[in-house]
């Protein structure tokens, strides 16, 4: 058996038939699509063979080593400045981490609210005159046609 996915590999085939059969039986036996049933059976089945490749071991987990001794995977700082860049116009480091506490919230609403009245009574002119609040209009009977 070889390890080389390009290289040809009766063993291998005889997988990738299978899965591919498994695969179409799954999906109801659609007619004329081999083509693409033996294409997604030979990708599942190089993703089987080649699962751990690429990876390093992790050092705690070898035979003989203690955790506690150990170096972490990533170093700590890194997490420090996550997400904020200087000098670009991003908003990423103006959102709030953890949400205002219940009073913090409505004495910012009430600030918010007092500047926004404040701000419409400044743009109405002095002399206009007040609005009068709308009435409700009267509901009429139905009168009956003969």
């Amino acid at each position: 058996m070889s390890d080389n996915p390009l290289e040809n590999d009766p063993a291998r085939d005889a997988r990738i038939k299978e899965r591919a059969y498994h695969l179409w039986e799954a999906d109801g036996s659609p007619h004329g699509r081999h083509a693409e049933y033996w294409e997604r059976a030979s990708e599942l089945i190089g993703m089987e063979g080649s699962a751990g490749f690429g990876q390093l071991p992790n050092p705690a987990t070898l035979p003989g080593a203690d955790p506690n001794r150990t170096e972490p995977v990533e170093e700590a700082f890194l997490q420090e400045n996550l997400g904020e860049f200087p000098g670009r116009f991003a908003d990423q480091g103006e959102a709030q981490p953890t949400p205002m506490s219940r009073p913090e919230a409505r004495a910012k609403l009430a600030e918010d609210h007092e500047t926004g009245a404040a701000g419409l009574a400044a743009d109405a002119p002095a002399n206009a005159p007040a609005a009068k609040p709308a009435r409700a209009s009267r509901a009429r009977k139905p009168t009956a046609k003969s």
